[in-house]
């Protein structure tokens, strides 16, 4: 597998593909792991989300910011790998706080089945869209060692959008995939939202939040560009499509 650094897939189209997100999926293929023990909004989640990707076709992308196996080690992880292989679509992947198993982003992607990219503080382009990943840092940790990991993340994320724009043409969209939650819980600006706006990105994917007391919102625009939550839970187990042309507001 090549790494995306740099990295552009020849395929010649200029958005005509669908765009769809769904993120946590926490899986467990071969250790399985009941998740309906956090709520009924995983029950037979799997299945659900299977169901809302039936119409996606083999060039459209789904992009999967993080959390995607309970796994300790890589190979324990390869039949998840492969889980998210079989699904349909393109799959961009991105590492989430629960993703212990992802060490490396070499051996990560060498272990990678057909049709799935990993992203890690770079970035893969495919026709005029750019996908860029990073896992981030919650901006609501104030403790030194969260300052710290902060800082680090965001620096992080500007080595993939300085990346991106190695590749950037015109006319292409960029968007940003991140696991944890770009701003605090009160959607505040800070220093990753600027950098999204710095760069110009087009639209920002992220998951990490789970339950049904946790302030989050689905589709939030922020200084003219839209945010979008796809923890699998917070969007009823079905994939949300990426549109870049959507009203300002949020629901």
């Amino acid at each position: 597998m090549r790494s995306a650094f740099d990295f552009s897939v020849g395929i010649g189209y200029n958005i005509v593909m669908d765009i769809y997100a769904v993120s946590d999926l926490h899986l467990s293929i071969n250790n399985p792991k009941p998740m309906n023990i956090f709520g009924v909004a995983w029950e037979n989640y799997l299945g659900d989300i299977e169901r809302s990707l039936r119409g996606v076709k083999p060039d459209d992308l789904v992009l999967i910011a993080g959390d995607l196996s309970w796994a300790m080690t890589l190979d324990a992880a390869t039949p998840d790998l492969d889980y998210i292989g079989s699904l349909p679509g393109i799959k961009v992947i991105t590492r989430g706080n629960h993703d212990y198993w992802w060490k490396g982003i070499g051996a990560v992607r060498a272990k990678l089945p057909s049709g799935v990219y990993a992203v890690q503080n770079d970035c893969v382009k495919f026709g005029n869209v750019i996908v860029c990943g990073s896992r981030g840092w919650s901006a609501d940790d104030k403790s030194e060692d969260g300052k710290r990991l902060f800082a680090r993340e965001l620096l992080r994320m500007e080595m993939s959008l300085q990346a991106m724009e190695k590749q950037r043409g015109e006319g292409d969209k960029v968007i940003f995939m991140i696991h944890y939650p770009p701003f605090n819980a009160r959607f505040d600006d800070n220093e990753v939202t600027a950098l999204f706006e710095r760069f110009k990105v087009d639209a920002v994917i992220y998951g990490h939040l789970h339950g049904k007391d946790c302030r989050a919102k689905r589709y939030l625009v922020k200084n003219g560009i839209p945010y979008y939550l796809t923890s699998c839970d917070k969007i009823d187990n079905t994939a949300v499509k990426i549109e870049f042309d959507k009203p300002n507001g949020c629901k």
